[in-house]
């Protein structure tokens, strides 16, 4: 997979503020205040910063936790886990494997009804939607 690389400078000049903190500072939206959250369209969903494609609209579900859920992502090296102790727990980070950008986090084995048992929890600020059929 291709690398996006771009400076601070770049990111913030292409980015909005509130993008720009979710995206590179690793901030989170406010729960059930995003775009996408309750978002039945079929289509695409691609990466605020780069444009590689992420999500699938068959994959998303509802979790009613605030934020668009996915049980899993379009390809298997579409992202990038990583293991985040912040806040005083232990979560796993979603990050797009093309340019880094957050995305949110992936929480396993709550018991949603979908083929994983897996949930993509990610910020609406971050993702793009290309509609299809």
């Amino acid at each position: 997979m291709e690398k996006v690389r771009k400076s601070e400078a770049e990111w913030r000049a292409e980015l909005s503020p509130q993008e720009y903190q979710v995206l590179r500072e690793a901030g989170t939206e406010r729960p059930f205040t995003g775009e996408y959250n309750d978002t039945k369209t079929v289509g695409v969903y691609r990466c605020r910063g780069c444009g590689t494609e992420l999500f699938r609209s068959q994959t998303k579900f509802e979790s009613h936790c605030g934020w668009p859920s996915f049980y899993a992502p379009s390809e298997s090296d579409a992202v990038t886990l990583i293991e985040d102790s912040s806040l005083g727990m232990t979560r796993t980070e979603v990050r797009c494997a093309s340019c880094d950008s957050h995305l949110g986090h992936v929480f396993r084995g709550e018991g949603y009804p979908n083929p994983t048992d897996d949930r993509f929890c990610i910020n609406s600020v971050s993702l793009t939607l290309e509609p299809g059929e």
